[in-house]
This record gives structure tokens, sequence and C-alpha cells, in this order.
């Protein structure tokens, strides 16, 4: 499964905004480590580093990783 370093989750809430941007760019299982700032998911289709960092930018969090 692809890791993604994400910086500045700290809650529930940060988990499920990350969550859901990460479906909507058509990633499933996604699974939040708050922390450590793992966030794991599986793709049916590869989804591209860019757009993942820009849509995680675009919630106020950064990709780390």
């Amino acid at each position: 499964m692809p890791v993604v370093k994400v910086k500045g989750m700290s809650c529930q809430h940060c988990a499920k905004s990350v969550t859901e941007t990460m479906q909507k760019l058509g990633a499933t299982g996604v699974k939040v480590d708050l922390l450590t700032g793992d966030v794991t998911y599986a793709e049916s289709a590869p989804i591209a580093a860019a757009d993942i960092k820009a849509a995680i930018t675009r919630i106020g969090f950064e990709v780390v990783g």
C-alpha cells in the first residue's frame, strides 16, 4: 500500500478530512495514523503524487514524504 506522510494532523477531525480528500482522488481503504502522520491507501488507478500533495495542502496540511 502506498504511504503519504502528512504533517499537522492532531485529531479525528483531521483524520476524517484527510480520508475524505483521499477518497475524492480515488483512494480506497484509507488509514490515518495520527501519531506518525502516515496515511496509507489503496488505489485502483495510479494517483499522481502532485495531485495528492495539492489536495492535502488545500485542506490545510503539509505533505512531507
